[in-house]
């Protein structure tokens, strides 16, 4: 075969793959554009060639990290970069990129190709999976949270207080962020109050105001935060570390919307729809005397538990996933995901911290990892210190149940949580195993 057919054998095969391809010289122009590269940027082979890359493709990374600019200056390959480019029509599509560098018969770089595939398709199907477990920020398929994501409209609809409980980091200012959102009230403030970080004199006055001269530094007078939550949603947060001669100046503004700032004699009337959060458990505070029982009854018309992410292991993967990609997208990184070690120690790990735990441990690693995989290496030192020791702990369990839970753990491990090959590695049936699961509290 001569050159011309070497040539043309060559231009068929470029005309029949699907991916896009196309090639420029050391100035990034282009000089050569298939058929598929046609048929996903609009634009015509005549329409390209000749002109520089970056005013064809038009990509969100064209003046900061173009891929096929550095490919040229360094001659490194780049594989599967992902990017987003402006097609001829003005729509926004996903590309995923490679580059290498063209050279000569004396090795000298002439120019660079690039190859890029549509990921219209995947991103959709990637959105249509999400959308089943990923609710107003919030991200889970574990059936008690599903359950929780069902209620939130309803709740959201409604006028009435809400508490909110669960373990620090679990997601509790986010279901109550989402509750303001889906309400009437979402055009209107959102304010947020921790009560457990400041003491209770400072409390009184940010929940409700003071008057000029209430007390030595009071210049001017200042509006409180449920004054500030008119018409909108204030959220109490840790309001089990309140104290009982506030709780009680709290149940006035609950019972008949009456606030007083300090030092004044006048009364103010709030339209601040009330949700209030604890990792505490109130209703155990009222029996010991530590949390008023009529201020109790009054914040938990409805009561919202949410579980910790020891009880909801099947997230894990997909929180990971979710973190990834909003890391990727804050740092302009493009990392790919976590390493199997690295998923086996999060699946064994019990996460005290709960979710937030987990994004920073994510955000840790996207400090340390200079590849596209996070491994166990970019974890922080506390987890990888306890590599060979982390277990699933069921809370009051025999050693022989222990035992049992971290058999059946390690072959779910083992199967990438796949409960159908589980079972049959250990012989059980499945429904065997799914009761086993649930008698020792793992999800």
């Amino acid at each position: 075969m001569d050159e011309n057919d070497q040539v043309r054998l060559f231009a068929i095969i470029l005309e029949s793959v699907n991916e896009g391809v196309f090639t420029t010289d050391e100035n990034c122009r282009i000089t050569s554009f298939n058929r598929a590269a046609e048929q996903i940027s609009g634009f015509s082979r005549d329409d390209a060639i000749g002109q520089f890359c970056f005013d064809i493709f038009r990509t969100d990374l064209c003046q900061t990290q173009c891929a096929l600019k550095n490919t040229l200056q360094d001659g490194k390959p780049i594989t599967d970069m992902r990017v987003t480019i402006m097609t001829r029509d003005g729509r926004n599509i996903p590309i995923s990129v490679s580059t290498s560098v063209l050279r000569d018969e004396s090795n000298e770089i002439t120019g660079a190709v690039e190859v890029f595939r549509d990921l219209s398709i995947i991103e959709a199907l990637r959105r249509q999976v999400s959308s089943s477990h990923i609710f107003e920020g919030l991200v889970s398929r574990n059936r008690e949270v599903q359950d929780i994501f069902k209620l939130i409209p309803d709740v959201a609809q409604s006028e009435c207080n809400v508490l909110i409980q669960g373990p620090s980091g679990s997601g509790k200012e986010l279901l109550a962020r989402a509750i303001h959102n889906l309400s009437p009230r979402k055009n209107r403030p959102y304010i947020k109050v921790n009560c457990a970080a400041l003491p209770d004199t400072l409390l009184e006055s940010e929940l409700f105001g003071y008057v000029k001269g209430a007390f030595t530094d009071a210049r001017r007078d200042k509006p409180g935060r449920f004054e500030m939550a008119k018409g909108g949603t204030i959220l109490l947060d840790e309001i089990g570390d309140m104290s009982m001669a506030l709780q009680a100046k709290l149940l006035r503004v609950v019972q008949d919307g009456e606030i007083q700032p300090l030092g004044s004699t006048k009364t103010i009337y709030s339209d601040a729809r009330i949700l209030t959060s604890t990792n505490r458990d109130l209703k155990k505070m009222v029996v010991e005397e530590k949390f008023r029982e009529d201020l109790f009854y009054r914040l938990n018309v409805i009561t919202i538990e949410v579980p910790s992410l020891s009880r909801r292991r099947e997230d894990i993967p997909i929180l990971v996933d979710h973190f990834v990609h909003r890391f990727n997208l804050m740092t302009g990184k493009n990392i790919g995901g976590v390493s199997e070690e690295a998923m086996s120690l999060f699946m064994k790990y019990d996460f005290p911290g709960n979710v937030r735990e987990l994004e920073n441990i994510i955000e840790h690693a996207f400090v340390l990892c200079k590849g596209k995989t996070i491994e166990t290496e970019h974890l922080p030192r506390s987890i990888i210190e306890r590599r060979g020791e982390v277990s699933v702990r069921v809370e009051g369990s025999s050693p022989i149940h222990q035992a049992e839970l971290d058999a059946i753990v390690k072959v779910l491990d083992r199967h990438g949580g796949n409960r159908l090959k589980a079972a049959e590695e250990l012989g059980l049936h499945r429904t065997t195993l799914w009761r086993k699961l649930k008698k020792y509290g793992y999800r």
